[in-house]
């Protein structure tokens, strides 16, 4: 499947903890990039690539009401639930169907921007 996202921000006041939270629930580490003029956190595509990256103490502050980003936790979806909890995020709805599309579970990561855990089946 072909995407229009070329590559998004998310926002964050503690890049440390951040790349704890979502090394955690993506299952796949969150690598440090210092080459620029601010160290960004590299987040990791489930086949391995690059899809984002986590930028702090930018512009734009964590938000729980702007645009929610989804992240695909196929194969392991309530394994990333339970990590977001554990990793300091707050889980707004639980894991619930979406149509014939699968299912997600919404959280607050542990900056505070709000996001939805995504998984074509609820295992």
């Amino acid at each position: 499947m072909e995407h229009n996202i070329a590559w998004f921000d998310v926002p964050v006041s503690d890049l440390s903890r951040a790349m704890t939270f979502y090394t955690a629930v993506l299952g796949a580490p969150v690598k440090l990039n210092k080459s620029g003029s601010i160290p960004l956190g590299i987040l990791p595509t489930p086949k391995g690539g690059q899809m984002g990256c986590l930028v702090p103490n930018g512009p734009v502050k964590p938000a729980s009401d702007g645009v929610m980003v989804w992240f695909s936790c196929e194969g392991r979806f309530r394994a990333a639930v339970s990590a977001a909890k554990k990793n300091g995020g707050t889980i707004l709805g639980e894991i619930h169907a979406i149509g014939g599309f699968g299912f997600r579970a919404e959280v607050l990561d542990s900056e505070g921007n709000r996001i939805a855990l995504y998984s074509e089946t609820d295992t």
